[in-house]
């Protein structure tokens, strides 16, 4: 079987490569950059040819498509257009290094007594229960 020959594959594999390689191209990937893409993708999912052979019975993982929708689908753009219009509260932005550097020296120090008074405390037991023990 030479190299790239695609007779091992099932139909539904081949349509999924397909499909797959359209999506590729309408983002503007090259014809065959899209197709080696989507046969990568179907290889990962499905673990290759499955016309014969023993390996046919595995399970089929979801995650390469996902993830490669998650990369580069119409989400991520979304999310990108969406953190570049995001604008800084007036406060944070207004405040000077030395008024940040104070309002973290603040926080740091009610996050140590507060540590200090978690440690230091004791558990009160009650006098009742406490005549009982001795």
């Amino acid at each position: 079987m030479p190299r790239g020959d695609k007779s091992s594959y099932t139909d539904k594999q081949k349509r999924q490569a397909e499909h797959i390689e359209e999506g590729y191209k309408e983002r503007g990937v090259s014809e065959k950059e899209a197709e080696a893409r989507a046969w990568a993708t179907v290889n990962k999912e499905t673990g290759g040819g499955k016309t014969r052979g023993s390996g046919r019975g595995k399970t089929v993982n979801k995650e390469p498509s996902r993830e490669g929708g998650r990369k580069g689908g119409a989400a991520s753009a979304r999310s990108k257009a969406r953190k570049s219009t995001k604008k800084k509260s007036p406060a944070v932005a207004k405040k000077k290094p030395a008024a940040k550097k104070a309002v973290k020296r603040k926080a740091v120090k009610k996050t140590a007594k507060r540590k200090a008074s978690r440690t230091t405390t004791k558990r009160k037991v009650p006098a009742k229960k406490r005549a009982r023990k001795s």
